[in-house]
């Protein structure tokens, strides 16, 4: 027999009714077919022993499989990790199962369903004051606007007003969907400023902008009177590195101003956060702070639509640490929420690649594409024009849609 055969990769359920519709499928297959096709793994964490079992005996009997730790299936130890491993037709009536057990697996079963809706339909919108940003056909390349003497790549370059001011349209016209200005430097063992000295740096900036940009802008500050003050001047956005933890006013300046949040994960302050960067599992850690977070941010009055999440990479983190973290960045799609990443420039590019801060760009190119293949939708960019190409361009490639351009 005279045939062919090659691999085929399906990410999405558009790819693989792409495909199905390729070979002239009928309608019913394809409708039907899509989700045997999308093969997913889910790692449940700490269940008993003879719960772990029986997700395991369930998913055997659909089809599936899954592995429990070493003792689990005779008994041996009290609780048990279980990676559970099937199509996404086959964890849907693995949960229809796990729904009507009499052992009590509805609140798991839940679970699972709102993590395979949110990976088929991941959220594509922000709500920032009065209006809403969308990704769902372009990244959002969010421009960064350091007015700091010390800042780790561009430290007193923008610290005049004009200079600054000039900067800021000049990224619009290049691309920028939102300008983030920031009056204190964050890089690791960076001194603090005291929030006078913040505001004088901003808010000249701030106010000189007001009525030029059409794109809104945010202000990169942990300092609740900062904020208040910049949200009053036009800031739509709130970029806290402290996830509304170094002050506990914060919560209630971004609930009370309807701002957008970015809540980002980090340990310790900028002056101390690089002295402790080993984690158990760092992905988990990460994903369990977050989830905290946004329960706490939720709580303050802020509304889900309004938040994004940032892994917060070179923020508590060692070079090996950050490179897991972009490999892994769809594990956090679990959060619900729309993901920004921080990757211009970064010390882990200029450690892999032994290129100082000004030479990369390439390297922050590499990063942010793998990084919007993995899940990413906004990118917190200092080279805005070359950014913008990169997450077009890795736009156009991952799009199902690049077929017809």
């Amino acid at each position: 027999m005279a045939c062919s055969v090659r691999r085929l990769v399906i990410n999405s359920l558009a790819d693989a009714e792409r495909e199905l519709a390729a070979i002239n499928a009928d309608p019913f297959s394809i409708r039907n077919l899509g989700p045997k096709m999308l093969h997913r793994l889910l790692l449940v964490e700490g269940v008993g022993c003879e719960e772990g079992n029986i997700l395991k005996q369930e998913i055997l009997a659909m089809g599936g499989d899954a592995a429990v730790t070493r003792g689990a299936p005779e008994c041996g130890i009290l609780r048990s990790d279980v990676i559970i491993m099937g199509t996404e037709k086959q964890l849907r009536r693995l949960c229809s199962t796990l729904l009507h057990h009499p052992l009590g697996f509805s609140i798991l079963a839940a679970e699972i369903i709102k993590l395979l809706d949110t990976e088929a339909n991941p959220p594509k919108t922000w709500q920032i004051g009065r209006r809403t940003l969308d990704f769902s056909r372009q990244g959002c390349v969010m421009g960064i606007l350091n007015v700091t003497p010390d800042s780790f790549s561009d430290g007193n370059r923008f610290s005049d007003v004009d200079r600054a001011v000039e900067r800021a349209l000049e990224m619009e016209a290049e691309g920028a969907d939102i300008i983030d200005i920031g009056g204190e430097s964050t890089r690791p063992f960076a001194p603090p400023v005291d929030e006078r000295e913040e505001l004088t740096r901003v808010m000249p900036v701030l106010e000189r902008l007001a009525g030029l940009l059409k794109i809104p802008v945010s202000i990169d500050t942990y300092k609740s009177a900062v904020a208040r003050e910049a949200l009053a001047a036009g800031a739509e956005i709130v970029n806290d590195i402290s996830a509304l933890t170094f002050d506990e006013r914060m919560a209630g300046v971004v609930a009370g101003a309807g701002a957008g949040l970015v809540l980002m994960h980090t340990r310790g302050k900028p002056s101390d956060m690089q002295k402790d960067t080993a984690y158990g599992s760092i992905i988990a850690e990460i994903t369990a702070s977050l989830n905290k977070l946004l329960a706490m941010a939720e709580s303050a009055g802020i509304a889900a639509e309004r938040i994004v999440v940032d892994p917060g990479i070179g923020f508590g983190k060692s070079a090996e640490g950050n490179l897991e973290i972009v490999r892994r960045l769809a594990e956090f799609s679990v959060l619900g929420r729309p993901i920004m990443v921080g990757i211009s420039r970064k010390s882990f590019i200029g450690k892999v690649l032994g290129r100082e801060v000004g030479e990369r760009a390439f390297g922050t190119a590499a990063a942010v594409a793998v990084a919007l293949a993995n899940g990413a939708s906004i990118f917190r960019v200092h080279d805005v024009k070359e950014m913008r190409d990169v997450v077009d361009m890795a736009t156009a490639l991952l799009s199902p849609a690049a077929e017809s351009v």
